[in-house]
């Protein structure tokens, strides 16, 4: 009988040092003043910024759903851990936090190094770009729960914020503007129906040009999603901002009220931004019509919630004519053009 061993059991303990060997420079590239030591120990240490006065960390754990089975489709995984951190860190930012350090969570059907070495190599350029450190992570190898060429992944953020200075949308009010920032693609949302559109309805192949954007499926689908923590840091040290939505799952629709609840609601009636031209392919289009998606852009306002006293309708704080553009709750992937929303004082 043969002897009883990790490696027969599906769990290959040298090619797990090789992936650490590998990921060590990579998460040492990542560093931040405030890290204390680096990756072996049990759990990773970091002191909170000098110089706040009242810090608060703020956490957040989000993975990419999906779009995991493009980057395996596609045998791409140098962007997908890009794609983990930003959903993490821009959660944080939303509240005002400066992203101080991310973890993450690899579960593997078997550990090869090569591929999760290009996928920490995405994390670590994702955590360069939102200036946190890369403090530690977690690989498994569950070769009988993943088939073959599958895996998932996790991340962990956390980031730090001056009490005083946090983002909760509690003083959002009629009338502040809103400011829309464009999305790099889908980002990491949606991958459910887009492949069904994409591959099951148009019929198209990752290899394929998508009529009318000019790029090719895989292209489209594993564009990284954006870090917005540089510019948008950067916008809080010049103006005030009140409120700020990270455009996910849901769409406008469900994430955009979150902040600004109950006061209230976007009013698109001014101005209304166009589709990305993925979301205006033909495969969008119901009863041979098309839907153009509704976006938010620079100069939209908020407008009030509730009926105000003396008045029989809802009053809307942006000039001109119509009413606000609700958009349809059955079109939310479609939303994917403006990604991160911000309320500030008009």
């Amino acid at each position: 009988m043969d002897p009883l061993t990790y490696r027969a059991a599906g769990v290959d303990v040298r090619a797990g040092d090789e992936v650490v060997r590998r990921i060590a420079p990579l998460a040492a590239s990542t560093h931040r003043p405030e890290v204390l030591g680096g990756l072996g120990s049990f759990a990773a240490f970091c002191r909170v910024p000098f110089g706040l006065q009242d810090p608060v960390l703020v956490s957040s754990t989000d993975g990419v759903g999906t779009k995991v089975k493009i980057a395996v489709m596609a045998d791409r995984h140098d962007t997908i851990g890009l794609d983990l951190v930003a959903m993490g860190v821009n959660d944080l930012l939303v509240h005002g936090a400066e992203p101080l350090f991310f973890l993450d969570y690899l579960a593997v059907h078997r550990v090869e190094p090569d591929i999760i070495e290009a996928i920490v190599t995405g994390i670590a350029a994702g955590c360069r770009q939102a200036g946190c450190a890369l403090v530690g992570g977690e690989t498994a190898e569950m070769g009988t729960l993943y088939a073959p060429g599958e895996y998932d992944l996790a991340g962990f953020a956390v980031g730090v914020a001056e009490r005083a200075n946090l983002i909760t949308g509690e003083h959002v009010t009629a009338g502040d503007r809103v400011l829309g920032l464009a999305a790099s693609g889908l980002h990491s949302n949606g991958y459910t129906l887009a492949r069904e559109a994409i591959f099951g309805r148009m019929g198209l192949n990752l290899g394929d040009p998508i009529p009318g954007v000019g790029r090719s499926v895989g292209e489209e689908l594993l564009e990284p999603t954006r870090i917005y923590v540089k510019p948008v840091l950067a916008l809080m040290r010049e103006v005030r901002v009140k409120a700020m939505a990270h455009i996910t799952g849901g769409g406008i629709t469900l994430n955009l009220p979150r902040p600004a609840r109950p006061a209230a609601r976007p009013d698109r009636s001014a101005r209304v931004a166009p589709a990305p031209d993925l979301h205006r392919h033909p495969a969008r289009r119901r009863g041979g019509r098309r839907r153009d998606a509704p976006h938010l852009q620079h100069g939209d306002r908020l407008r009030a919630r509730g009926r105000p006293r003396g008045r029989g309708r809802r009053h809307a704080a942006a000039r001109g004519p119509g009413r606000a553009g609700v958009p349809d709750r059955r079109d939310r992937a479609g939303q994917a053009g403006r990604r991160l929303c911000l309320s500030r004082c008009g």
